[in-house]
């Protein structure tokens, strides 16, 4: 073999590894601290967009099987390692029983032992009533595959017994949505409860069927912040779109 045919070995074998240790890296990251995570959806209008693309924190909750990929798939391993609760109120990416491959996001609302309603399109948590405040309108891409369709609709202020508050819509007047009235959701031990900031536009606990009370172990992440949004139903890698569409005033943006 020649000098030259050595050289260029040498160089594809580095290449290689250089690939390699990347990939790893990537993953290491995405498994043990940041996770990106899109928006597809219009369920968490108005605090989270269709088109955001945002990281989620792995060490917010400590790891699970789901923390790794492919673990709606495989079982690596049961429980949490160096797990820490979720706080009522904080964004949390999950894994629903239901549908263990698929990522949701949404708002806990319920913690393990509360007792959660829904009255007259008011969230009552242990029979304390979160008041809410009206804020206006808000105008987004709605669900509808094209961003030509704009969801319009009341927003308001939602204050949780813990003093937190935050953004929610209200397409339907108050107790005229689906889920505006419920019965008694008793979170069990282990477990919490999850709704949508878009009220009547979010399919989750209240969706028994569906998502239901989400255990501890399925937990992904806390939503920590926002790194681009491509505006709608935009996908991050058309980029010659992001002049017309893309929301440069989110990025940066703390997921509250």
């Amino acid at each position: 073999m020649t000098a030259q045919a050595h050289k260029h070995k040498d160089t594809l074998w580095e290449n290689v590894k250089a690939l390699f240790y990347a990939v790893l890296l990537a993953v290491l990251i995405r498994t043990l601290w940041l996770q990106p995570f899109h928006i597809p959806s219009g369920s968490m209008i108005p605090s989270l967009l269709i088109g955001d693309n945002l990281f989620v924190s792995k060490t917010a909750y400590g790891y699970s099987r789901y923390s790794i990929p492919w673990g709606g798939t495989i079982n690596y391993f049961s429980g949490r390692i160096w797990g820490a609760e979720p706080k009522l109120g904080e964004v949390v990416v999950f894994r629903p029983v239901a549908d263990p491959n698929t990522d949701f996001i949404k708002r806990v609302v319920g913690l393990p032992g509360d007792r959660v309603q829904m009255k007259e399109g008011l969230l009552y948590i242990n029979d304390v009533v979160c008041p809410v405040e009206p804020d206006g309108t808000m105008e987004a891409v709605n669900d509808t595959g094209t961003s030509s369709k704009v969801l319009n609709a009341p927003q308001f202020i939602e204050t949780l017994p813990n003093g937190l508050k935050h953004l929610i819509i209200k397409q339907a007047p108050f107790g005229a949505g689906t889920y505006d009235n419920t019965p008694v959701y008793q979170v069990p031990p282990g477990h919490y409860f999850m709704v949508g900031d878009n009220r009547d536009g979010s399919n989750d606990a209240r969706a028994q069927g569906i998502v239901g009370y989400v255990p501890f172990e399925n937990l992904v992440g806390r939503a920590s912040f926002i790194f681009f949004s491509t505006g709608g139903h935009i996908a991050l890698w058309e980029i010659w779109k992001w002049p017309l569409t893309a929301y440069y005033s989110r990025i940066g943006k703390v997921i509250h």
